[in-house]
């Protein structure tokens, strides 16, 4: 589970691009006095001639001194504009080319969700280098409204057992390499009632140095916890607030052995908790270059620059309210099973899932 690469991507998704606010352009305003020249040339021999009237004695002004008070008017806040959702059947979606070991689900069907609302990826790889092979142990969908300013978080645990359209039912972490984001998109389409438009996928080897780019970062820790560390042996941390390095991060996000995969998604909420507080906290316009120098060096994705720079005004409002909604699929909302192959996988209770999905994507 190599859940520390996504922490990165929530910089460039939401704050640092305010360094390209555009400035006031003078060319516009040099173009209109270049074409008014508007100069009237009297013909040759002219000589003065005298104003043939008197101007008029200026009229005298009537300037009352009591006015009517207006009537209150209301105007009312407008409403959300809300997407009424799309149903689906079997015949949106491609059959399975390898037959499942489970029964598979009827598709969700897309949630009402609000209108120009943003859902992106974040996407962590266990890839090796040198190792072209890999699974997404982390996936997490950012949901950004941008009419309410709210950004909120939703974890998927790397073991869930959905119906990938057109390969079979199998863990969620394998579609992304069986057919790439549009596969991994419609995974979730299918499953849990939202279509991504973006995705950012980070490699295994990045993260220390992001982390360390930053100068580290204050995690909040929610539950003490103590776990195998390569040089440390038994390494503990305890509820609170500390401050991780990059190879500390690593380690709190990685740790597995004590633990289970919906402990680790709360994790990884805590440190991209702890980034966006940190960009926050430092001069972020004189470290962008550098910052989106790595981001572009380490990042997989489908975003351009200017949709980044789109979210500039979210990426304000965030920053000053520190507002960021963590939701996850969890114990609540699985089942433990193990399929044919002797694999330990959980299986989604659609209407549990579904319940959390209409939480994260603001459905009404």
């Amino acid at each position: 589970m190599k859940t520390r690469h996504v922490i990165f991507l929530l910089f460039f998704v939401l704050l640092p691009l305010s360094c390209n606010l555009p400035g006031n352009d003078a060319s516009a305003l040099s173009s209109v006095s270049a074409g008014s020249e508007l100069l009237l040339v009297a013909p040759p021999g002219s000589t003065p001639t005298a104003t043939p009237f008197q101007p008029l004695p200026p009229t005298p002004t009537y300037i009352p001194t009591e006015f009517p008070t207006p009537e209150p008017v209301f105007i009312p806040a407008p409403e959300p504009q809300i997407n009424p959702g799309e149903g689906r059947t079997w015949a949106d979606y491609p059959g399975p080319s390898i037959w499942p070991d489970i029964d598979i689900p009827a598709p969700t069907g897309i949630l009402p969700h609000p209108e120009d609302q943003i859902n992106i990826l974040l996407l962590g790889s266990d890839q090796r280098p040198y190792d072209p092979g890999f699974r997404t142990d982390t996936i997490l969908l950012l949901t950004l409204n941008t009419e309410e300013g709210t950004a909120n978080l939703t974890s998927f645990p790397r073991d869930l057992y959905v119906y990938i359209p057109g390969y079979t039912v199998q863990r969620i972490n394998t579609a992304f390499i069986w057919g790439g984001f549009d596969a991994l998109a419609t995974t979730m389409e299918y499953n849990f009632g939202v279509r991504p438009d973006y995705y950012a996928l980070i490699n295994l080897w990045s993260f220390v140095d992001v982390i360390d780019s930053l100068g580290g970062i204050r995690v909040e820790i929610g539950r003490d916890l103590c776990d195998h560390r390569d040089a440390w042996g038994e390494f503990c941390v305890s509820q609170g607030t500390m401050w991780m390095d990059g190879k500390t991060a690593l380690w709190y996000v990685r740790s597995r052995y004590t633990t289970s995969d919906f402990d680790r998604g709360r994790r990884q909420q805590e440190v991209l908790q702890g980034v966006f507080n940190q960009l926050i906290s430092m001069n972020g316009l004189t470290r962008a270059p550098e910052l989106y120098d790595i981001y572009v060096q380490n990042v997989t994705t489908n975003m351009s620059f200017g949709d980044l720079a789109g979210m500039i005004p979210l990426a304000a409002h965030l920053a000053d309210t520190g507002e960021l909604g963590r939701y996850s699929i969890g114990t609540g909302q699985v089942y433990s099973w193990t399929n044919t192959s002797g694999a330990q996988v959980l299986v989604p209770v659609r209407e549990a899932v579904l319940d959390v999905m209409r939480q994260a994507l603001n459905s009404p």
